[in-house]
């Protein structure tokens, strides 16, 4: 029995409003068929240690042989933070960055996504932040904005961002769009007006963290309204938000990301063992639903990513 009629009904009918909003979005395009679905893998991330997380990877060996797991397992883009050997957290140590991207180049066709950020919450000068740039990844992480996190504030002021995006440009390569909640898109259409970021646009939308845009249908939906109808986008699920986000983004033609960076859980109270476990599990989904899982070729192609360096 429903002992509050009036708290139910109001629930409900926000149910109908984001199911219709959903259906929309869902029906869009007609009969087009959508983009072949994009897994990344995010192998590690540079805060979550291994007290709580013991098969998180840690060193350069380590994320190689995650990142071929995950690219056997059908993953098309890794993204890929280093740790220092001593602390266990990140760093952006050149060399380090060097010890994993080579070995990958040399033996996978993976896209490499190489994180700018550090550690959020220490905010290391711009210069550390970019070294991993030197080593012309295809795509790399480019937060938009500013936002409380890990404790702290992730600091992305505009001279970070200009210098990221000068940057990226001069090396081709193309920035992966963090967006934690709607102003950082603002941010990121201003700079495109600038002539800073170019189009099209690739948005990656990390939904759940503390203090940013909450992993829920509802939230997803309204970033997606904001984004230009010629941009490619990718959605993120941190902890618990992580399967019902991957969901959406398989049912709404976008892409999805996965991994131990944003969840160590492969479900509840049961801690994952690999990075490819979860793209084995978007995988099977992905078959099930009918939506084709892309190569790392077929996702260069839909990104419009130069051709990689070897």
């Amino acid at each position: 029995m429903i002992r509050n009629y009036s708290n139910f009904r109001s629930r409900y009918s926000k149910f109908q409003l984001i199911l219709g909003h959903l259906l929309e979005t869902v029906t869009q395009k007609g009969d087009e068929p959508m983009d072949k679905v994009i897994i990344t893998a995010a192998i590690t991330g540079s805060r979550i240690t291994r007290d709580i997380a013991p098969y998180i990877p840690y060193t350069p060996e380590e994320i190689i042989q995650s990142s071929i797991g995950c690219w056997n397992a059908g993953a098309s883009i890794v993204h890929i933070h280093v740790r220092d050997p001593e602390t266990g957290l990140g760093t952006q140590d050149l060399e380090l960055f060097r010890q994993v991207v080579g070995p990958l180049r040399e033996k996978t066709d993976l896209v490499l996504c190489l994180t700018t950020s550090g550690i959020a919450g220490r905010n290391l000068p711009i210069e550390a932040r970019l070294v991993s740039l030197e080593l012309k990844p295809e795509l790399a992480s480019f937060d938009a904005g500013s936002i409380n996190l890990g404790g702290g504030v992730f600091s992305n002021p505009p001279e970070f961002l200009d210098a990221a995006a000068e940057m990226m440009k001069k090396r081709g390569v193309k920035p992966e769009i963090e967006i934690f909640d709607s102003g950082m898109i603002t941010t990121a259409l201003r700079m495109r007006d600038e002539g800073k970021l170019v189009e099209p646009l690739h948005f990656q939308f990390v939904l759940g963290t503390p203090w940013g845009a909450p992993a829920t249908p509802k939230s997803l939906l309204h970033l997606y309204e904001h984004i230009p109808e010629n941009s490619t986008w990718s959605v993120i699920g941190i902890g618990k938000g992580h399967l019902p986000m991957s969901m959406m983004g398989l049912i709404m033609g976008g892409h999805i990301r996965v991994g131990m960076e944003d969840n160590i859980y492969y479900k509840q109270g049961v801690l994952a063992k690999s990075n490819a476990q979860f793209v084995e599990r978007i995988v099977r989904i992905a078959q099930v639903y009918g939506r084709d899982v892309a190569s790392p070729n077929e996702a260069r192609a839909i990104l419009g990513l130069r051709k990689r360096e070897g």
